[in-house]
């Protein structure tokens, strides 16, 4: 199997995308672990891939909060001697219903809560694994960011901003962690069926295959890039 025993950190891995991809990296080989906030859901998926005969544990991690993401990055190292892959997986859309606003009807707690898990916490999660990575000289850094930033989608102003935040962490951080043997990539989400190429309902589960190359050895001379898993919605 192409992740066979990699230990592969999954942050939001309790519901919608994280939760596909915790299943699919553990039916490839892959010690997961969920990190994510959510502690039902999130022990609801390690206990039903755990059922299947595959191995994931679910760690209770606030990304946004950096001693939460030192425990967990800590523990997993101690428990498994290695981290080899983290998804930066989680993100937050919004605090409120509404989270769809004009710019200027943002408020500053919104704006700050929603960049606390978006940019905040997937910086905290890399700069937690990055010791043992650097250590190991090997590893895999998945982000990720969204159509939404590519097409100024709005108005959804601080959410769009996140977004394209990642691309610059991305970018910077190979740089970074290029001596150490480290790779970090992103991949950007979002389709449209009627703007799309291959005219098929985008599914969770056509987005595993692009983070799969990402975080197994296939490539491992690629670093700072983004790739857009989107059936042709919009070119880059």
């Amino acid at each position: 199997m192409l992740m066979k025993d990699k230990v592969v950190i999954i942050t939001g891995g309790a519901r919608r995308i994280g939760a596909t991809l915790s299943y699919k990296f553990a039916e490839a080989g892959a010690k997961v672990i969920i990190a994510d906030c959510d502690d039902v859901g999130g022990n609801q998926v390690a206990l039903n891939i755990r059922k299947k005969g595959y191995e994931a544990e679910f760690i209770k991690t606030d990304i946004s909060i950096e001693l939460d993401t030192q425990n967990m990055a800590n523990s997993i190292a101690q428990k498994h001697g290695r981290i080899d892959v983290l998804i930066n997986n989680a993100a937050s859309k919004g605090t409120h219903k509404d989270n769809r606003k004009p710019f200027d009807q943002i408020s500053v707690e919104e704006w700050d809560t929603l960049m606390g898990v978006n940019l905040r916490g997937t910086w905290l999660c890399c700069k937690a694994v990055s010791p043992f990575m650097k250590v190991q000289k090997k590893g895999k850094i998945i982000n990720t960011s969204s159509q939404a930033w590519d097409i100024g989608y709005g108005p959804w102003l601080h959410y769009v901003t996140s977004k394209a935040g990642i691309i610059g962490l991305t970018r910077s951080l190979a740089r970074e962690l290029g001596e150490y043997n480290v790779n970090v990539n992103c991949v950007s989400y979002g389709s449209s069926i009627e703007e799309q190429f291959i005219k098929k309902p985008p599914q969770h589960e056509d987005l595993f295959g692009t983070v799969l190359f990402l975080a197994s050895e296939q490539s491992d001379f690629v670093t700072g890039q983004t790739i857009y898993p989107n059936a042709g919605a919009y070119l880059h």
